[in-house]
């Protein structure tokens, strides 16, 4: 069960080493630039590879419940599947249902982990493979992974912790198998929670830190971009890091040596590339030079 491409890449590196008698996912949605509905991620992988594939719009209905346990499966495999499982279908298979979460637990237990620790500056993230229960994400947990987090991207970060939790689903399967698996019960005085990251949340501002704007542009995403005003431009920044050594005041801009810095709170960001509203991204010095207001003498830029 999952829908994006951190589940289809699961997916993919699961088929080879068990069966899979079917594939949940949410029902096709309207992604991407065009209004036409597209298939999730995992529908796709399902799709190619020959699984059937379901896509209800809730689990609590009681057909799809007794659909699904007509298959009889002896496990089910969640990542990032985006629907609620209710108790009758966590008592469904023989050995429980197991989530792939994207980090360390009992840390960033929620919707967004990996944003949420870029966010929080963590040094590491990493996946777990949790046993599934009503609670939110507190299942006992039995394999876990982690990579060093330092300047790398949501993007990047969900990429290879989909692989990590790929590997780590096929060691815990192999423990469920073979009845050997530990499980670890999760310290309830480490818990933090990964909130939904809200519309705007990571809009770049002049008035905060270095650190806190370079962090909002890692954590962006096409869903929930990294965006503001750069010379009176609307832009949403892909790309950023910090440029010690720049001198430049809060809400200034410049384009200067064909690189373009903005000034924050405490120092300035240097942006190396862009998308301008209702265009396509581009390298940051070919934006600026194109925007009168940072020709020859030191722009502005502000929040959106």
């Amino acid at each position: 069960m999952g829908t994006p491409a951190f589940s289809a890449d699961i997916l993919e590196q699961l088929i080879p080493h068990h069966e899979v008698v079917a594939v949940y996912t949410r029902p096709d949605a309207v992604r991407g630039r065009g209004r036409e509905l597209a298939p999730s991620p995992v529908k796709r992988v399902a799709e190619a590879a020959g699984i059937p594939v379901r896509c209800p719009r809730t689990l609590r209905d009681a057909e799809e419940q007794a659909a699904l346990a007509a298959l009889a499966p002896d496990v089910i495999c969640v990542a990032a599947y985006g629907m609620l499982l209710p108790p009758e279908v966590l008592a469904v298979p023989v050995h429980g249902c197991l989530n792939v979460h994207g980090s360390l637990l009992p840390r960033w237990r929620g919707a967004a982990p990996i944003e949420r620790a870029i966010l929080a500056g963590d040094a590491e993230v990493g996946v777990c493979i949790m046993a599934m229960e009503e609670g939110l994400d507190t299942g006992d947990f039995c394999v876990c992974r982690s990579i060093p987090a330092d300047g790398a991207t949501a993007e990047s970060l969900t990429a290879d912790l989909a692989d990590l939790g790929a590997s780590a689903l096929l060691v815990a399967l192999s423990q469920v198998e073979a009845g050997r698996v530990a499980w670890v019960r999760q310290d309830e005085t480490q818990v933090t929670y990964a909130d939904k990251i809200a519309k705007g949340e990571l809009n770049l501002d002049p008035a905060e830190p270095v650190v806190v704007n370079d962090r909002r542009v890692r954590a962006s995403s096409a869903a929930h971009p990294a965006r503001c005003l750069i010379g009176g431009r609307g832009v949403t920044v892909l790309s950023a890091h910090p440029a010690p050594g720049v001198a430049l005041v809060s809400g200034a801009a410049r384009l200067s040596a064909k690189r373009l810095y903005i000034g924050c709170a405490d120092g300035a960001l240097e942006v190396t590339e862009v998308k301008p509203d209702g265009k396509r991204a581009m390298e940051a010095k070919a934006f600026a030079a194109g925007v009168p207001a940072l020709r020859g003498e030191e722009g502005t830029w502000s929040c959106v």
